[in-house]
């Protein structure tokens, strides 16, 4: 199962981006494999993390891929934008800049893979069926 969706690159496209990846829950739910409440949680915040750093960075489009791979959801997010990302230590005195580092405690981590119009950022969400 599957949903994408390609963005202007607003700040209306985080809440957007987020409903998509509700909606495709509810369709795997449709489909007789609910979504555990944290599940739900963590794959759209982790959405919104992504997309989030797409459009405060980079300019021009951004868009998202969703797949139900098993027992996870693979997120793939990508923009204009050749600047490399990098998740920046724990600091809990650090006012905001933590999306990858919370990426990387729902995922375990996260792939960048540059494209040739700028790049693309993949993580898998954990999906625990219940």
């Amino acid at each position: 199962m599957r949903a994408g969706e390609v963005y202007k690159g607003l700040p209306g496209d985080i809440a957007a981006a987020r409903r998509l990846a509700g909606e495709l829950l509810d369709r795997l739910g449709s489909a007789g494999t609910p979504a555990p409440a944290d599940a739900v949680a963590n794959l759209q915040l982790v959405v919104s993390e992504l997309v989030t750093n797409a459009v405060k960075y980079a300019t021009g489009p951004c868009g998202v891929d969703l797949r139900v791979l098993g027992d996870a959801v693979e997120v793939s997010v990508w923009d204009t934008s050749e600047q490399p990302v990098a998740e920046m230590g724990p600091d809990p005195g650090r006012v905001g800049r933590h999306g990858l580092e919370i990426v990387t405690m729902i995922c375990g981590g996260f792939d960048v893979t540059a494209t040739p119009t700028g790049k693309r950022i993949t993580a898998r969400v954990p999906f625990r069926r219940p």
